[in-house]
Parts: structure tokens; C-alpha cells; sequence
């Protein structure tokens, strides 16, 4: 996995000592991180040859949001760490798996084609006041194609 959540990881003691001074100083614009810090270190332990391994029957507990506010604000912070960890993880999509590497691309792609498809709907419902049926449809097929890629 790309991203092993904080809650519900575990790793060696004897790696995460040879990445704590790099997962400890993370940056972002120059300035210390304090968001993503789970995908980052996944991505650390990625870089540095370890693997990574999902163990369903391991039982986590964690907080999750209660409100629409809490949602989006966790959302937005996830979205920001994706893009950012990204440019680590380039180097490792080659050797990904291609669901992981379809992940990857999707994860990043998606919201700018996304953003692209709306703006488009919404100029040509501002310049010709007619209804953007194109933007619908692929907004509408976006969605399908993600989904049907999370159920796979």
C-alpha cells in the first residue's frame, strides 16, 4: 500500500530508526510539515527498499469526522499530502504494482481533470447559457471509472 494510516501501522524498530531524522524534519515550502506525516513515512520506507503489507485481520481504533466541516478539512488535508508526497514516490511507480500505479495517477490526475471539467461546465454555461451535457458526462464518467477501480 501507498499509505499505511497512522492508527492503524506498525513497523520495524530497526527501520524507522534508519529514517527518523529524514521523517522528523519534513519540509514543506521550506517550512516544517505537520500534515500526511503517515503517507510520508510509507513513502520513506518505500524509498528505502522496505515493503509494505496490509493485514486484514488487524483491528485498529481511530477518530473519525462527525461533521461536513470535519470531512472536508481532512480531505483537504490528505489531498495536499498526496500531491506533495507524489514527487517522492515517482521513482517508485516502475516498480509498483499497477493497481497502486493506477492508483497513484488517478489520485493526482483525478481532481485536475475534475477541476478542468468544471470550469469548462461553467464557462460554457456563463458564455452560451446552455447546459454543459459534455461536463456532466464527464464528470459523471470520472466517477464511474474511479469507483469502479476502488471495487476492483
Amino acid at each position: 500500500v501507498m499509505c499505511c494510516c497512522g492508527p492503524c501501522a506498525m513497523y520495524r524498530r530497526s527501520a524507522l530508526l534508519l529514517l527518523l531524522d529524514e521523517y522528523e524534519t519534513q519540509l514543506f515550502r521550506g517550512r516544517p510539515s505537520d500534515f500526511g506525516e503517515d503517507r510520508h513515512l510509507t513513502i520513506l520506507m518505500l524509498n528505502a527498499g522496505f515493503r509494505t503489507e496490509y493485514v486484514p485481520e488487524a483491528i485498529a481504533a481511530t477518530v473519525v469526522p462527525n461533521t461536513m466541516a470535519a470531512y472536508l478539512r481532512q480531505q483537504l488535508r490528505w489531498a495536499r499530502s498526496t500531491f506533495r508526497d507524489t514527487l517522492l514516490a515517482l521513482r517508485l511507480l516502475p516498480g509498483l504494482d499497477r493497481y497502486l500505479t493506477l492508483d497513484v495517477i488517478g489520485q493526482n490526475l483525478g481532481p485536475l481533470l475534475l477541476a478542468i471539467s468544471v470550469l469548462t461546465g461553467l464557462a460554457q454555461l456563463a458564455l452560451t447559457a446552455t447546459v454543459p451535457w459534455s461536463t456532466i458526462l464527464m464528470i459523471a464518467s470520472m466517477t464511474m471509472v474511479r469507483c469502479g477501480v476502488a471495487a476492483f
